[in-house]
């Protein structure tokens, strides 16, 4: 994987602040590559979505998902180019369609990573996304020393929790999920707004100077950092994102340089 090999000397770890007490990470293009993001789970969830709301249309859970969705759909401006309208008669096909906009625009919907973390769920267990979540190589080792150093690890993503939970027990590397203290998602709040990882720290019982953040998406290291926490910009090869210029947060290749 990209950036995947650079280790540094022994016992050169001086990146982490000798006060973290925890560290909270980003999946997409920091834990996982983006690649297996977009062009594995992403495809799957879509070729999924109408089947799946077709055979669980009474399922609790996936009402709720339709309810959030219908609730966004509300809330779009009419001019928004291409919106599907919301048909309250046949609220399965207003939501599939809506779903699909969203996809193709890459909105980060709580509606939408709901739904897409039952349907990858599901795949996982019918066997076809077993064993595929793929993690970078020096992740599950870094897991091991940071749990070994009493460092909590809790995860922060658009995706839903449950879309998290499945990820790290069914990676390449393992299940990974022992290692992992909490997940976070986008009903905790927008992740570049520097309220939600405020609530976080509080969460993990931790102030937030003794809390890690890490990702490859400076927007949200300004966030975390207006809140209190310690930042680093995960730039892994062809992962790294174009902003990566004049971020003024710490930089990393490979979690092989935090202690």
């Amino acid at each position: 994987m990209h950036g995947a090999n650079v280790h540094p000397a022994r016992g050169s770890f001086e990146l982490t602040p000798p006060n973290t007490r925890a560290i909270l990470l980003d999946i997409e293009g920091t834990t996982t590559p983006i690649a297996f993001v977009q062009q594995v789970l992403f495809p799957y969830a879509r070729a999924q979505v109408r089947e799946y709301l077709q055979q669980n249309a009474t399922n609790p859970g996936v009402l709720a998902d339709v309810a959030a969705l219908r609730a966004e759909h509300a809330a779009e401006p009419p001019t928004q180019s291409g919106l599907p309208a919301w048909n309250p008669s046949d609220e399965r096909r207003s939501a599939e369609a809506y779903v699909y906009w969203l996809m193709d625009r890459d909105r980060k919907s709580t509606g939408l990573k709901s739904l897409q973390g039952r349907i990858w769920e599901a795949g996982y267990q019918r066997g076809e996304l077993q064993g595929k979540g793929e993690v970078y190589p020096d992740v599950r080792p870094a897991f091991v020393r940071w749990r070994r150093n009493g460092i909590l690890i809790a995860i922060f993503s658009s995706g839903s929790i449950q879309a998290q939970r499945n990820l790290f027990a069914n990676t390449s590397a393992g299940d990974l999920t022992p290692f992992l203290y909490d997940y976070f998602d986008t009903k905790t709040g927008p992740k570049r707004e520097s309220n939600s990882y405020r609530v976080i720290a509080a969460a993990l019982h931790q102030s937030p100077s003794e809390v890690l953040f890490v990702s490859d998406v400076t927007a949200e290291l300004d966030a975390a950092r207006d809140a209190g926490m310690s930042t680093v910009l995960c730039v892994r090869g062809s992962d790294a994102p174009v902003e990566t210029t004049g971020a003024g947060h710490t930089r990393i290749r490979s979690f092989y340089e935090l202690a």
